[in-house]
């Protein structure tokens, strides 16, 4: 109990020191993109918005997108024992698939999956530049899939002189790392090329506090290429492609799941292509974008001595192939208009087959489709710098469940004289059903109407000594509604209701040449509002209502740099099927420390390394399931 105090009297540290004339992390003219689809100055936003810059991942030394995310407010993350295993993120209490993931363009959720989720055990930290994170729905922009939010990923553009990196790390559990890159520019193009391939021995992807011992590691797999040609007033043109492959090892979702031969392999290409151009001295630009995603995974558990009589064999098949036209238009001064037209195809088949003691069973969803195509617009005001406002709204036509409307507000205004910003945003959303909603021959309905959302916030922040320390806090709230459940015949149908409310609050402030500390917390109590539910009233399961994180960064002479993370999650309830029924349970809470450091022996050699769980916190972000103890690693950087 008593660290639990000690940790959030620390959360208020930023205000306790005083500021020094060195400029935040985030400054008030930091300009964001995904919360308008226009490079916006973050002060003029109403939205909720997070930032992790290329500084900021290089200096938490994490290896995977998911946990760099750890410790955003308003995001809760689960993993399903350990790296490289499943991880899903919630956003502001609501589900894992009603936060759109985005990377360099293309949308990542996934369209063969049941529930239409991105699964991020497989995105490597190495490539990302930036990520910025917009809470709040965000259909209007992006259509189905942000209902709660966007989080977007932006990877790593060549540079104006050549450069050659490499990075290499080591560590407990088995654990290595390898990346190669290159970047440079020639002529009118510039290039980024990288190769990854990480892997760990692993833990027991099912908790050894049971006695599971059988060690699940994985080996992950990538490469990148991302191209970009300036035509100068012809536009300019950018090319990507993505390739991931991962193969891991996992157990069965039980109390004692050891499984020694129960594999779950993946491969994912991303295809990219975006072009650019301006016209009359950039009053109207015009934006086009192309993307194909395609995704393979097989889960394979084959018999074995522990379970001599069962055995499984899954494949699902997806791809989603759109093209999208932005119209940005500054015809009135102070006033930015954007009109955008989408049309988008998901295609995704799946098969299964298991062996039990209930005997053969067999699930075969053959290969089907659906398009959406949609138009969207906003408007975006400013006013004398003090009041900014946008609104928007978009129409999706659906080919299978039909047509659906989203709109959204954002005004703000702004203080100049105490630096104060006021922030209100309200809007809907929608999330549509999935390929396998639909069409399954055993569980699909082709008439399901999409989920529907409605949330707004309010909040405000303040930028205190010329915006050298930051105040945000933010209230939210969100109604969901015609959710997917099922009926008596097991079939999806448009059923359940949930709520979910709160606040966030963060701070920033650098105190001392080089020193930087910031914090949050985030306050959220969900509970589900469908009256037959066997859980009505209580909260959704695997959601804190507690979260905080402090982070202090210390940088002396662009030399050493030191990082430390605390990380504070609350108790939140999970389900265990026990005897053929469902009984809820409480996991703790539950405080972890990471510590990392470089040091930069040469212009060209930086060393690192990195503790992870500092002080052996045993903890379960998912019942039954296995996390990491105290973990080194150690390893090098050279750029050239």
């Amino acid at each position: 109990m008593y660290y639990r105090k000690l940790f959030f009297a620390l959360l208020f540290l930023p205000f306790l020191l005083p500021a020094q004339t060195d400029t935040l992390k985030t400054t008030l003219n930091e300009v964001v993109v995904t919360a308008t689809k226009t490079e916006t100055p973050y002060y003029t936003l109403a939205s909720s918005v997070s930032i992790l810059s290329s500084k900021d991942i290089l200096s938490k030394q994490y290896s995977t997108v998911v946990d760099l995310l750890r410790g955003i407010p308003g995001l809760s993350i689960v993993q399903q024992g350990g790296p490289g295993k499943i991880a899903n993120v919630m956003m502001r209490g609501a589900n894992s698939n009603h936060t759109l993931v985005i990377l360099d363009g293309t949308e990542l959720n996934d369209a063969s999956s049941p529930n239409n989720a991105f699964d991020f055990y497989g995105l490597d930290a190495y490539d990302i530049d930036r990520i910025e994170i917009v809470r709040g729905p965000q259909s209007t922009l992006y259509g189905s899939d942000a209902v709660a939010g966007v989080i977007n990923i932006l990877t790593k553009n060549g540079t104006s002189i050549p450069s050659y990196s490499f990075t290499g790390e080591g560590g407990s559990n088995g654990f290595y790392r390898a990346n190669l890159s290159a970047s440079g520019k020639y002529s009118l193009a510039d290039y980024y090329f990288s190769l990854i391939r990480n892997g760990s021995g692993g833990v027991s992807a099912s908790s050894s506090k049971y006695g599971n011992t059988e060690k699940d590691g994985f080996v992950n797999n990538g490469a990148t290429a991302k191209i970009g040609f300036d035509f100068s007033e012809f536009g300019k043109l950018k090319l990507i492609y993505k390739f991931t492959k991962l193969d891991s090892d996992i157990d069965q979702n039980e109390k004692f799941g050891d499984d020694p031969n129960f594999t779950y392999k993946t491969e994912e290409q991303i295809f990219n292509a975006s072009y650019t151009l301006n016209s009359f001295n950039g009053a109207w630009e015009k934006i086009f974008r192309g993307s194909v995603i395609k995704k393979l995974a097989r889960g394979l558990d084959e018999f074995d001595a522990l379970h001599p009589a069962t055995f499984s064999d899954s494949y699902n098949k997806a791809q989603r192939v759109k093209f999208d036209w932005q119209n940005n238009l500054k015809v009135v001064e102070n006033n930015l208009v954007t009109v955008g037209i989408e049309t988008e195809k998901e295609i995704a088949n799946t098969s299964y087959y298991s062996e039990s003691m209930w005997g053969p069973y067999e699930s075969v969803f053959p290969e089907q489709s659906v398009r959406t195509t949609s138009i969207y617009l906003q408007d975006q005001i400013n006013i004398a710098s003090s009041f900014f406002a946008s609104a928007g709204i978009r129409y999706d036509d659906n080919e299978k469940f039909g047509s659906v409307t989203t709109y959204r507000i954002a005004p703000a205004y702004y203080f100049s004289a105490t630096g104060t910003k006021i922030k209100f945003t309200y809007g809907t959303g929608y999330k549509a059903p999935s390929l396998y909603y639909i069409f399954d021959p055993l569980y699909g309905n082709p008439d399901l109407k999409p989920e529907e959302s409605k949330g707004w916030d309010f909040g405000f922040d303040q930028y205190l000594f010329n915006g050298k320390i930051s105040l945000n806090a933010a209230y939210f709230n969100i109604q969901l509604e015609n959710m997917f459940g099922f009926g008596a015949d097991y079939r999806t149908i448009n059923i359940a209701e949930a709520s979910s409310k709160g606040f966030e609050f963060s701070a920033a402030s650098e105190v001392f040449d080089g020193l930087a500390i910031s914090t949050n917390y985030t306050f959220t109590e969900t509970k589900d509002e469908y009256s037959a539910s066997a859980d009505y009233g209580k909260p959704l399961i695997r959601r804190p209502k507690h979260q905080a994180s402090i982070f202090v960064n210390y940088n002396y002479e662009n030399r050493l740099n030191l990082n430390t993370q605390l990380r504070y999650t609350g108790e939140r309830d999970d389900k265990e099927f026990y005897n053929y029924s469902v009984r809820r349970v409480t996991l703790p809470d539950y405080l972890l420390v990471n510590v990392s450091g470089s040091y930069k022996l040469m212009d060209y050699l930086t060393l690192t390394a990195r503790i992870e769980n500092l002080f052996d916190k045993d903890y379960e972000e998912v019942l039954f399931y296995g996390t990491l103890g105290r973990s080194f690693y150690a390893g090098v950087n050279i750029n050239l």
